[in-house]
């Protein structure tokens, strides 16, 4: 039988009471000696218990009393799940960690129990890489409510961008397309997030009305506004169309980054990059006239209608 072998884990023969003594393991050398850790069951070697410097070497030899039932098993009140990882380093002074941080820091508990130091940096040090490795590039804001909204836009110093998208509101059937190309738009929301990562503030909105609808905003106004649906006329129906403009996306997204100045009004970009209400000359008197930024509202093909009805229905609408 091996060294590493684990049995079925099984219990100690009830109403059997431990005896406790001291383990002389000079008396057994390199046999075998049997555990019973927390119910799972090792065959190791005195050897292998006390090749470190650890509270096992204090235990088997001499220092500590033990613990054994009538069968002989010395039994240790701990977790028997990653003793086998112990007893493996013990062997080798070196193991496989666990892939999983969470069985990492259940083997780490292990080693510092055990006192086995060098385990213990060993998963420290993993557990100090897999953070490094998964610290997210970026972070998306989900807004569940038009306050939270309102106060991000208003509190961020940078250019804003967010993406509606509804696909629970099904007041019309879909066509065929509209599924890939809400996919479309989500994935390029992704794309965007990354590349422009600590320039733009891109928010996720899954609350509003609308199914597919992007917004930016600059120095905490709205500047434009891309409508992705479209409603189309099918025989006897109605149906929801989702596109995908890629291109007015990222000019839309380009436009915002004009904004990406410290909060300090600059009046000569706001006249040079905003469309005022008004082209007509104002007076002097009109000097405390503030004019409002027009938000650019982009719907694609918003009322797309397929018609078809018999060619004597359209006689009214020749004239």
């Amino acid at each position: 039988m091996s060294g590493d072998t684990c049995l079925t884990a099984v219990c100690p023969t009830q109403g059997a009471k431990p005896q406790t003594c001291y383990f002389k393991g000079s008396s057994l050398g390199n046999k075998y000696v049997r555990l019973n850790v927390g119910g799972s069951l090792y065959y190791t070697t005195v050897q292998v218990l006390t090749r470190l410097d650890t509270m096992l070497k204090a235990m088997f030899s001499g220092r500590m009393e033990v613990l054994t039932d009538k069968e002989g098993w010395i039994l240790i009140d701990r977790c028997g799940k990653h003793f086998g990882s112990i007893l493996n380093y013990l062997r080798d002074g070196t193991i496989v960690l666990p892939k999983s941080q969470q069985e990492i820091k259940e083997l780490m508990a292990e080693a510092k129990y055990y006192l086995i130091q060098g385990l213990v940096d060993m998963c420290h040090a993993a557990l100090q890489d897999k953070k490094e490795t998964c610290e997210p590039v970026c972070s998306i804001p989900i807004v569940t409510s038009l306050k939270e909204e309102e106060k991000l836009i208003e509190s961020s110093a940078k250019p804003v961008v967010k993406l509606l998208y509804n696909r629970s509101n099904n007041k019309y059937s879909y066509t065929s397309n509209s599924d890939d190309n809400l996919l479309k738009n989500i994935e390029l929301f992704d794309k965007l997030s990354l590349r422009f990562n600590g320039r733009v503030l891109f928010i996720k909105d899954v609350i509003g009305d609308e199914i597919c609808c992007w917004s930016f905003y600059g120095q905490g106004c709205k500047l434009a506004e891309v409508c992705c649906t479209s409603i189309v006329y099918a025989t006897e129906k109605k149906q929801t169309k989702v596109e995908f403009p890629e291109a007015r996306i990222y000019e839309e997204t380009l436009n915002v980054l004009l904004y990406e100045t410290p909060r300090i009004p600059d009046n000569s970009l706001l006249e040079a990059t905003s469309r005022s209400r008004s082209q007509a000359s104002h007076s002097e008197d009109d000097e405390g006239f503030e004019l409002r930024d027009r938000v650019r509202r982009i719907h694609v093909k918003r009322y797309s209608t397929y018609d078809d009805r018999q060619l004597g229905h359209h006689s009214a609408f020749r004239d």
